[in-house]
C-alpha cells in the first residue's frame, strides 16, 4: 500500500492514510463500541478497509468528481467511506443523520448525489421515501444489515457486499487504486459540508484537501497533539467541528478516534475511554453541568456542604493553578484537598480525568460556565471558526485564557475588522467555493481575499478577539444603546433551568425574551417540592416555575446593569414557551442554533403581547412528532415583569 508519489507529498488525505498504514501499522486508528465491547482497528486495517470500499465503489461505476452522500452516526465504516471516496477523487457530502427525509432530499438534489453510504435501516427508509424526488441517486449502500433481510430492491447494497466486490477488484487490478490516489492534488475538493441555514436554504461549502490539512496541522502544532491522543467522536459527522477534530486532525497526527455505541451511551463510553482531547459545543458542557447540579440537589446535607466548599475553593483559585499563576500556600492546599475529595471524583464521573485539552465552539459559551470547568482543572478553551473556514480562525493559547474572548488568530490566519466591526479572515483554510453558487462565493470574499464572517467583534488590548454577536443580529434599542441578543441569551443559558432563550429588542424601547425551560432540571426542582406535572407544557405553566425563571432573569439583569455597554439591555418582560424549540419544527438548525427570523415570524403574536402590556396570551402551534405525525399544542401563556436595576446600583444588587 505504498504511496505512488512517495512520502514527500503528503498533501491529500489518502496519502496521509497510506503513510500511517506504513509508519504505524499496528497502532490503534479507530475503536468502536459494539454490543458492549470495544473493537479496535489498526491503521493497517483501516487502510485495507478503505481500499476495499474504494475499489467496490469503482466497480459500481463511481467516477472522479462524483459526490458520495454520507449519512449516519459516527461509525468507523462511514469515516472509511469518506476516505475511500477521496481515494477515487470523489467528494464526500456529509449529511445530518437526524434530518427528516425532506431535508435530505434538498441536499441530495442540490449536490447532485448519485451514491450514498448510510448507517442503517432508518436511513435506508428515508432514502426509499424520497427516491422519486432524487432521480440522480443510483445506489444506496448500508453499513448495518439489521432489519434489512426483506429489502430486495436492487437500488440497495450492503457494505459487506461492496467490500467483497472491492477486494476482488483490487486483486484483479492491483495498480488501479494507487493510480487513482496519484491523480489527486491538494487543491481538489476533499469534502462538501452544508451550512446550518439559519437565514435560508443551506449552501454546500466546498473545502479542499489543503484547507483541512493546513487547519489540522496548525491546530495539532498549537496544542502539541500527538499520535497518543484519544478522542471521542460523537458529534454529527456533517458538522465542520467533527470533520476537523475527528477526521482531519486524526489523519494528520495519527491519534485514535473512538466511536460510541449510540447517542444514549455517550456518557458511559466517555468515562470508559477517558479521552485526552475533547471537543463539545457549549450545550453539551451546559447539560453535563446541569446533570451534576441535579445529582447534588438529591445528595445528602453533608455531601452538599463539602461540594459547596470544594466549589468555593475551585472558583477562588482553580483557574489560576491551571494556568500556572501564583497562588497562596493555603489556597493551594485547600485546592489539593478539594481535588482529592470532590473535584477528582467529579472529573472521573464526567469522563474528564485524562483530558489535556478541551475545546468548545459553535456558539458563545457563558463566562460562568467556562469558569466552572477551568476551576475544576479542565483545560477548556474556546475556538472560533465557521464551516467556510474549516472551523479554524482563532485559538486560545495555554496560560492566556480569557473567559470572554475566543483567543488570538490561529497560526497562518489573518484577522481584521471592517469599519462596521464585522470580522474578516484570510488564510489557507478558506472555502474553495459554495457549490453551484458563484454569486454567493463572490459575495462572501472581498476584493482583498478576506472572507466576510458575518460576525461582529473587536480586539482587546492584548490582541484577543471578542465576539459580540452575528453582525446581522446586532441592533439598537430605540434609546440608541447596542442590542446583542446572543450575548443576553448565553447569559440566561448558564442557568441549569434554562435550556434555550430568544431575546428581542432591536428598534424597541426595551428587551424581552422567550425562555425554554430544561425539562429534566426543572422537573427535578418541582418534584422535590411535591409538585406533580404531566409534561413540558404543563410544567412550563406552573407558577412555581415562572417564579424560578423570574429569579434567573433578575439575576442576569443585575449582571447586565454592571456592564456599561449592556446596562440598557436588561430584560423587562419575558414568557416561558409552551413547547421546546425543535429542529424538526424549523425553529432550530440541525446544529441547534436558533433560526431567529423563523421564530420571530412564527411567534409574532407572542412578541406583540410582550410589547403591548398584556399579562397573558393564547397560542396554538403546529408540531411534528418523531414518528412523523403532526399535531397542535396550545396554551395560555403568562407574561411576567422582571425587576431591572439602575447601572450604579448593579454591584450591590448582584
Amino acid at each position: 500500500m505504498s504511496d505512488p508519489r512517495g512520502q514527500a507529498e503528503l498533501n491529500t488525505f489518502p496519502r496521509l492514510l497510506m503513510q500511517h498504514a506504513q509508519q504505524r501499522p499496528n497502532r490503534p486508528a479507530m475503536r468502536e463500541k459494539e454490543y458492549g465491547i470495544w473493537q479496535t482497528y489498526s491503521w493497517a486495517e483501516v487502510a485495507q478497509n478503505v481500499r476495499a470500499i474504494a475499489c467496490g465503489l469503482a466497480e459500481l461505476g463511481f467516477k472522479r468528481g462524483d459526490r458520495l452522500g454520507i449519512i449516519g452516526d459516527n461509525r468507523p465504516r462511514l469515516y472509511w467511506s469518506v476516505a475511500a471516496c477521496q481515494c477515487l477523487g470523489g467528494i464526500p457530502v456529509m449529511m445530518y443523520q437526524d434530518a427528516v427525509a425532506e431535508e435530505m432530499a434538498y441536499v441530495l438534489q442540490d449536490a447532485e448525489i448519485k451514491f450514498a453510504v448510510v448507517e442503517d435501516q432508518e436511513q435506508v427508509d428515508k432514502m426509499l421515501e424520497i427516491r422519486e424526488q432524487c432521480p440522480l441517486l443510483e445506489h444506496v449502500i448500508y453499513d448495518d444489515s439489521r432489519g434489512m433481510r426483506h429489502y430486495a430492491d436492487t437500488f440497495l447494497l450492503g457494505l459487506d457486499e461492496l467490500q467483497s466486490m472491492g477486494t476482488a477488484h483490487d486483486k484483479s487490478q492491483p495498480d488501479f487504486l494507487d493510480g487513482e490516489i496519484s491523480k489527486g492534488g491538494p487543491d481538489d475538493v476533499s469534502v462538501m459540508l452544508y451550512t446550518s441555514g439559519t437565514t435560508g436554504k443551506p449552501k454546500g461549502v466546498c473545502q479542499t484537501h489543503d484547507a483541512f490539512i493546513q487547519s489540522a496541522k496548525g491546530g495539532c502544532q498549537f496544542d502539541k497533539l500527538t499520535e497518543n491522543e484519544d478522542i471521542l467522536s460523537y458529534l454529527p459527522m456533517a458538522w465542520v467541528g467533527d470533520h476537523l477534530f475527528s477526521y482531519a486532525q486524526a489523519m494528520v497526527s495519527g491519534f485514535t478516534i473512538n466511536c460510541p455505541e449510540s447517542g444514549e451511551t455517550v456518557m458511559t463510553d466517555l468515562r470508559e475511554i477517558g479521552p485526552t482531547y475533547y471537543f463539545a459545543p457549549p450545550r453539551v458542557f451546559e447539560n453535563l453541568l446541569t446533570t451534576v447540579l441535579i445529582r447534588m440537589e438529591d445528595a445528602s446535607w453533608f455531601k452538599r456542604k463539602i461540594f459547596a466548599f470544594a466549589m468555593d475553593v475551585a472558583k477562588r483559585c482553580g483557574a489560576e493553578i491551571l494556568d500556572g499563576k501564583p497562588v497562596s500556600t493555603s489556597d493551594r492546599f485547600q485546592y489539593w484537598l478539594s481535588n482529592l475529595l470532590i473535584l477528582g471524583p467529579l472529573k472521573n464521573v464526567l469522563g474528564f480525568s485524562r483530558i489535556r485539552v478541551a475545546y468548545t465552539a459553535g456558539a458563545a459559551i457563558g463566562p460562568d460556565l467556562f469558569r466552572f470547568y477551568r476551576s475544576i482543572g479542565i483545560n477548556l478553551k474556546q475556538l472560533y471558526g465557521q464551516t467556510e473556514t474549516c472551523a479554524y480562525v482563532c485559538l486560545q493559547p495555554d496560560g492566556q485564557i480569557k473567559l470572554d474572548s475566543v483567543g488570538k488568530p490561529a497560526p497562518g490566519v489573518e484577522v481584521k475588522l471592517a469599519e462596521n466591526g464585522e470580522i474578516l479572515v484570510k488564510g489557507p483554510m478558506l472555502l474553495k467555493a459554495y457549490y453551484k453558487r458563484p454569486d454567493a462565493t463572490a459575495e462572501s470574499i472581498n476584493e482583498d481575499g478576506y472572507f466576510l464572517t458575518g460576525d461582529a467583534g473587536f480586539f482587546d488590548e492584548d490582541g484577543h478577539l471578542k465576539i459580540i454577536d452575528r453582525a446581522k443580529d446586532v441592533g439598537k434599542l430605540n434609546g440608541g444603546s447596542i442590542f446583542a441578543p446572543n450575548y443576553i441569551e448565553n447569559k440566561l443559558k448558564f442557568f441549569q433551568h434554562v435550556k434555550e432563550a430568544v431575546a428581542f429588542g432591536n428598534e424597541r424601547d426595551y428587551v424581552t425574551a422567550f425562555i425554554n425551560i430544561d425539562l429534566e432540571a426543572v422537573g427535578n426542582y418541582v418534584e422535590r417540592r411535591g409538585l406533580a406535572y404531566s409534561g413540558y407544557t404543563d410544567l412550563a405553566a406552573q407558577p412555581m416555575v415562572l417564579q424560578l425563571i423570574k429569579e434567573c432573569v433578575e439575576e442576569i439583569n443585575a449582571q447586565l446593569a454592571a456592564d456599561p455597554m449592556m446596562a440598557d439591555s436588561q430584560i423587562k418582560r419575558f414568557l416561558i414557551l409552551h413547547k421546546e424549540l425543535d429542529a424538526d419544527d424549523g425553529e432550530l438548525t440541525r446544529t441547534r442554533k436558533v433560526r431567529r427570523k423563523f421564530v420571530s415570524e412564527r411567534y409574532a403574536v407572542l412578541i406583540d403581547a410582550l410589547y403591548s402590556g398584556k399579562s397573558e396570551q393564547h397560542i396554538e402551534t403546529d408540531v411534528k412528532y418523531e414518528d412523523g405525525r403532526q399535531g397542535k399544542v396550545s396554551a395560555d401563556l403568562k407574561i411576567e415583569e422582571a425587576k431591572t436595576f439602575a447601572p450604579q446600583a448593579a454591584k450591590t444588587a448582584a
